[in-house]
């Protein structure tokens, strides 16, 4: 098994190839070469600042970003009727928004959330990773809240007039990333409940370093019994904003508790893994590795499809299967993923009054996967899967 392992490592290593400058040019079907509406009109559209008026320099500690809120100059907009169709969006100023009390996203949380990043390459261009996986994600979750969306050309267009507006905000390459968040909701007033009759599509950033305050130290996770994520029939399978306050309680408790976040069980047998609070969980056992199947309430992640992707192509068995603790407990490795922690590892699980520790460190599973993502995802390694758009 450890000869096995040593091939695989090598072939991990074997994707790293350095990216010649200009060998490739990444796109997602047509994605990259459409046009909005918007765009051709962006200079009547927007507000009298341009791009030019602002001072290209960015006072910002780039060797100590954390995951803060720090907004950034330019944030795009998308209106439309509750029958209609969105269309011409516009980019303006960063500012605050004007609802109504009576608004449907305020009364009864009609609203989808994404995340997704920008990072800069060596040679100053930009890159953003699978975006049509966010749009199409953001299309299941708006069918399931009964709310019109953009289409995936739409999206990806507005995510890459928000990353060029904010160019002067994405970090200098290693540094961090722009994060970029997408927002739909029901903008419109409305008593009863019903769907609102006016929908509103948000797109805005900040620059952003590691997620966890311990950087990419191992992760010490509290398993929770007590309260639940989702439930079958819920919406736990779509990025809804009302997926993420009821979280609040039990990652604050495990978090006082000197531990890094919770690890969720299925809310009926309270015994088979679900998810971290904003992350996919992954075991490794032998040569084999293994993670919760998306089967209604888990959140089907794109750094989880992507991880499942790198380690299928590198011949790693990949099991989408139940898992229940007590096999996450004899696990020689866990890790988690998602867009703001990319890969992180699990160095211990703590479970009633079993606390196990797992592998991590540069040999791990985890650190080769996480090398070989955030290499693709910032140009260092070549993206023969055709995930990345590049902005020049």
């Amino acid at each position: 098994m450890a000869a096995t392992m040593v091939q695989r490592s090598a072939n991990l290593c074997s994707l790293a190839r350095p990216l010649r400058v200009g060998s490739f040019s990444s796109k997602i079907g047509a994605y990259s070469s459409y046009i909005s509406p918007a765009a051709s009109s962006l200079q009547q559209e927007s507000d009298s600042t341009t791009y030019s008026d602002v001072d290209e320099r960015v006072d910002v500690d780039w060797d100590n970003l954390g995951f803060g809120l720090m907004p950034t100059d330019y944030m795009y907009t998308m209106k439309c009727a509750k029958e209609g169709n969105f269309e011409h969006g516009l980019l303006t100023r960063y500012q605050n928004i004007e609802l109504s009390p009576f608004a449907g996203v305020i009364n009864y949380g009609q609203g989808l959330l994404e995340g997704t990043k920008a990072y800069r390459k060596e040679n100053g261009n930009l890159l953003l990773f699978r975006p049509d996986q966010n749009a199409i994600r953001m299309k299941i979750g708006a069918e399931r809240l009964c709310m019109p969306c953009p289409s995936v050309d739409q999206f990806v267009d507005a995510l890459k007039q928000t990353v060029i507006a904010n160019e002067r905000w994405v970090p200098p390459p290693g540094k961090g990333s722009l994060y970029i968040r997408p927002l739909l909701m029901g903008s419109g007033p409305v008593l009863g409940l019903a769907p609102a009759p006016e929908y509103t599509f948000l797109v805005y950033a900040a620059p952003v370093g590691n997620y966890f305050k311990s950087g990419i130290a191992p992760l010490d996770l509290y398993v929770e019994e007590e309260y639940h994520r989702a439930t079958s029939g819920g919406t736990g399978f779509v990025k809804a904003i009302s997926n993420y306050a009821q979280g609040l309680k039990a990652s604050g408790r495990a978090k006082s508790r000197g531990f890094s976040d919770v690890l969720y069980l299925d809310s009926v047998e309270k015994k088979y893994l679900e998810e971290v609070t904003c992350s996919n969980i992954f075991i490794v056992k032998g040569d084999v590795i293994s993670t919760p199947a998306t089967n209604g309430t888990i959140l089907p992640g794109i750094t989880r499809k992507s991880i499942i992707d790198i380690a299928r192509h590198n011949g790693y068995k990949v099991e989408e299967r139940v898992i229940s603790i007590d096999e996450l407990m004899n696990a020689d490795e866990v890790f988690c993923t998602g867009t703001a922690v990319v890969v992180a590892p699990v160095g211990s699980v703590t479970y009633q009054t079993n606390r196990i520790e797992f592998r991590t460190g540069l040999q791990a599973l985890s650190h080769q996967m996480y090398s070989t993502l955030l290499g693709i995802q910032t140009g260092v390694i070549e993206d023969v899967k055709g995930w990345t758009v590049e902005i020049q």
